[in-house]
């Protein structure tokens, strides 16, 4: 499998204050441990372009895509969007990066250049609204590179599994009456963003599950309700909204996941893109704020990816 990683310097540029977990130190500690673990060489890196505004518009409105571009005013560090979430000079630049990436994976996959992609990237994706930033996300990479599958590329139907600790709650809102767009997930219930997830549908299989879920319990839920959903959907293609805050160590999540249920979830992603999507995955950077664990977590995410 030839499985590319795509980044770039202006990532680690936005930062939102030294006490915020998700830091620029979050892509280091990544680069480090791919380093560490001696699979480094084996991927093919690739820079992440700035990606074209009306790719960022098939699922933003004007008035989201112009929050993200407001910068700070002249002698403030940050220009707050929310509590949770803040812009400095560089967060304009990182965000276009960001989806950037996700785009290029997609096409660089579609077109047969790689089999799959992950993009370590930040800002993080999944919670920005299509109206709206929100809860440390700008743009929604994974969302913008799914539209980008089926509205500029031509895919029929494609896939998005979110195991991030909290609830994708903007990507179910861009595609919640989209029959196109399988979503499946789970999440800790209840935790921020304090929403409850819509109903399940066969379009879309999104678990809540209690603080301290271990990753059995995960494991089984795969089995029973996310695997029936995507063999029956048949996606032409996977995209994983990949966080790693459901990890024991991670101060920020309350569940048990350990590296061996993150490799084990993206083994089984593997063999369904195999089956019906010819191989084709792009994963994206989510959440994951325990250095050593996210490190070591994308780790065991990225050579299963590249089955190494």
């Amino acid at each position: 499998m030839t499985t590319a990683i795509y980044s770039h310097p202006d990532c680690q540029r936005h930062e939102m204050g030294q006490w915020h977990p998700e830091s620029p130190a979050r892509l280091q500690a990544i680069a480090d441990q791919l380093i560490n673990a001696h699979i480094d060489d084996l991927l093919e890196h690739r820079e992440a372009p700035l990606v074209d505004l009306a790719d960022v518009a098939r699922n933003h409105s004007p008035n989201a895509i112009a929050i993200v571009k407001t910068q700070p005013h002249e002698g403030d560090d940050y220009y707050p969007i929310d509590g949770d979430t803040s812009l400095n000079r560089h967060s304009w630049q990182a965000a276009l990066r960001a989806a950037g990436a996700a785009v290029a994976a997609t096409d660089a996959v579609i077109d047969g250049e790689i089999d799959n992609a992950f993009c370590a990237v930040r800002p993080p994706g999944h919670h920005a609204r299509p109206s709206a930033p929100m809860g440390f996300c700008l743009f929604n990479n994974v969302a913008i590179a799914a539209r980008h599958a089926l509205d500029a590329r031509g895919l029929r139907r494609v896939a998005i599994i979110d195991f991030d600790v909290h609830h994708g709650n903007g990507t179910e809102e861009a595609f919640r009456d989209e029959r196109r767009v399988l979503m499946a997930s789970f999440f800790q219930h209840p935790y921020y963003p304090y929403v409850d997830a819509l109903p399940i549908t066969p379009n879309r299989i999104n678990v809540p599950v209690p603080a301290y879920t271990k990753g059995d319990v995960v494991r089984q839920l795969v089995l029973d309700k996310w695997l029936p959903a995507l063999h029956a959907f048949k996606p032409e293609m996977i995209f994983i909204s990949a966080g790693f805050d459901a990890h024991r160590e991670d101060d920020l999540g309350g569940m048990g996941l350990v590296e061996a249920d993150y490799a084990w979830m993206t083994e089984q992603l593997v063999a369904v893109a195999k089956k019906h999507a010819r191989g084709r995955i792009v994963s994206c950077l989510e959440g994951g704020y325990n250095l050593s664990a996210l490190g070591r977590s994308v780790v065991a995410h990225v050579k299963a990816l590249a089955e190494i």
